[in-house]
This record gives structure tokens, C-alpha cells and sequence, in this order.
């Protein structure tokens, strides 16, 4: 049977979802995506969590400061259930937490942020989340009001040699996986004003994107507990697959 009568059964779409997850397996297998763990790090077996050992895992940060990280508590589960679901890729839907000097760190390539008010790192979290991102790691760093003056401020003693900046609508987490031309969805109201994402580049890449302004973790939560449309929510699930998809594939 030829090329073109195999693609005709299959369907393109699921074909090229089939090598993305093919792309995604192997890179997660090589050291979890690419992540460079150093030399001195001791990260644990947590096969007993994980039947599949190159399930890529995602970890909410515990961060310190006095914010209420634990913000949302159906929001990764509920994301996470979303992607094993609509993709193909080999998701450990086990929502993981860390803190920044935690010696698994290394073993998640995406870590999410979330909640109201203040953050902070200390010195030497601040030393291992800068080795942590420029070894390949991402921080999703979702504003749930109140994190943007805390959080810029950290961001600019976290790179100081770097600016943040604001990512244009044409940027490639904009149409990693579905296309939002208009930048990220506006999921929850704050303070009436236009969604916003800032962004650390490192090489070409970002490490961190940081979503002021649209919320879209509230729209991961259970319905019940926003009261969401539910065409909001598909946003915001799929804006946060195209973070993951972005963070693991470029």
C-alpha cells in the first residue's frame, strides 16, 4: 500500500500528532527532554509513582515569600487528564510539587507557578533556578492576581544581564499546537485590562513565560468552582497546551 493510501486511512492530523509524540518519547527518555542534570544532583526512583518511567512529569513550584502556591488544587490534575486526552503525548498525570532546591528538580521540564501576591527566592534559589532554566527546564509562571510587581522584581534579580519581555502574537507558544492569533485568552476578570505575557529568552528560547491578565489556571479548575463558560475553559486548556508543547519540543 502506498505512502499517500496509508496517510488517507490514518488521517494527516493524527499522523503528525503520532511523530510529535514519537519526538516528545524520545527526547523525554534522553534525560528528560534535554534537561542537563548536574553531576552532584541526587534525584530519586519514583518508578512506584510512574508506571511508564519516560512519562513526562510536571511539578507545581513551592515557592516561598508568603504566597498561597497551592492555588487551585484541581487545576493540574484537571490540565494534565485534558493533554493525556487530547494528544498523544505519554503524560504521568500525577500532579508533582517542588521546591526550587528539591533534587528532583531536574526531573521535570515544566513547572508550574501560580497564586496571589508575593513571591521570592532566596540566594541559592536563586542559583538553581537559573542553572535549572539555562539546562532546558521551563517555569509557567500563571498570575492569579496580585503576582506581577513581586514576581517582576524577581525575574529582573533572577537575569539581571537579561530584559523581560513582552512576547508578540506571532511567537511560536502562540501556535505551537493551535493557533491563538490575538496572543493569550482572556479566561478570568481582574482589573479589566488586555491579557499579558512577559517572557525570559535565553539563547532564542523562552525559560519562563509569565501570564498576566487572563487567568487561564482558573479555567483549568473544576467548573463549579468559577463558574467558567465552558468555551472559556477549552481556552485555557488549550493555551496551556501550547505552553507545554512549546516548552517540550523548542
Amino acid at each position: 500500500m502506498g505512502v499517500y493510501c496509508i496517510m488517507r486511512l490514518i488521517g494527516l492530523k493524527s499522523l503528525l500528532q503520532l511523530l510529535i509524540a514519537s519526538i516528545i518519547f524520545i527526547s523525554i527518555s534522553n534525560a528528560q527532554r534535554g534537561i542537563r542534570i548536574p553531576s552532584n544532583t541526587k534525584v530519586t526512583d519514583d518508578a512506584a509513582f510512574s508506571p511508564n518511567p519516560s512519562a513526562i512529569k510536571v511539578a507545581r513550584l513551592h515557592y516561598s515569600g508568603g504566597g498561597d502556591w497551592y492555588w487551585g488544587s484541581s487545576a493540574i490534575p484537571n490540565f494534565l487528564k485534558y493533554v493525556r486526552e487530547n494528544t498523544d503525548y505519554p503524560m504521568d498525570t500525577i500532579e508533582r510539587v517542588v521546591i526550587i532546591t528539591d533534587p528532583d528538580l531536574f526531573k521535570y521540564p515544566f513547572i508550574f507557578a501560580t497564586g496571589h501576591g508575593a513571591i521570592s527566592f532566596s540566594e541559592e534559589e536563586k542559583d538553581r533556578l537559573r542553572q535549572y532554566l539555562s539546562s532546558g527546564g521551563f517555569l509557567f509562571v500563571n498570575d492569579s492576581y496580585g503576582m506581577e510587581t513581586h514576581f517582576t522584581k524577581e525575574l529582573t534579580a533572577l537575569f539581571p544581564e537579561r530584559q523581560m519581555v513582552e512576547l508578540p502574537f506571532d511567537h511560536t507558544i502562540y501556535h505551537s499546537f493551535y493557533d491563538f492569533p490575538n496572543g493569550p485568552p482572556k479566561i478570568h476578570e481582574h482589573d479589566n485590562k488586555p491579557p499579558r505575557a512577559y517572557a525570559i529568552v535565553l539563547d532564542g528560547r523562552v525559560v519562563v513565560y509569565f501570564l498576566v491578565e487572563s487567568d487561564i489556571g482558573d479555567g483549568w479548575e473544576d467548573p463549579q468552582v468559577h463558574n467558567d463558560p465552558e468555551e472559556k475553559r477549552a481556552l485555557a486548556f488549550k493555551m496551556g497546551l501550547n505552553i507545554l508543547t512549546y516548552a517540550l519540543l523548542y
